[in-house]
């Protein structure tokens, strides 16, 4: 008898509740693995672009302030010719501090608004995934 109902359970595809546990498992873990990856991935991606962007700002920026340095040069020597040398530095760098005071505020508001780098496709891929599986069990 139980020869028959093992041939009548392979016919129809039914499978019993073990063997529906077991692929759920290896199902779920196979899911977890493949969300893990994707999320490896996104930071990998995110972090070699964030490392580019980085350093060719660095560059950018030692350049910039060589110009900067010339630039301040004129402008207190251009000064110097109606006042004095010193006075002509002293307001050249009182202007300077002004408008590095603006930029590091500016800055400082710009890193409030900022988001955290998270993965966010990985996040939301597994939202979804948990939203599938709730909608399969509430049926």
């Amino acid at each position: 008898m139980s020869q028959a109902d093992g041939v009548g359970q392979a016919a129809t595809g039914e499978r019993s509740t073990g063997e529906l546990v077991e692929q759920v498992a290896e199902q779920v873990s196979m899911l977890v693995r493949d969300e893990l990856q994707l999320a490896r991935l996104e930071v990998t991606r995110k972090g070699k672009q964030a490392g580019t962007g980085i350093g060719m700002i660095g560059g950018g920026g030692l350049v910039a302030a060589y110009g900067v340095g010339c630039l301040i040069a004129c402008a207190i020597i251009g000064i110097s010719h109606v006042l004095a040398a010193w006075l002509a530095a002293l307001i050249v760098g009182a202007a300077l501090l002004a408008i590095a005071g603006l930029a590091a505020m500016a800055g400082r508001g710009r890193l409030r608004t900022a988001t955290p780098p998270v993965p966010s496709e990985a996040v939301d891929s597994v939202k979804a995934d948990i939203e599938e599986v709730r909608e399969k069990v509430r049926r």
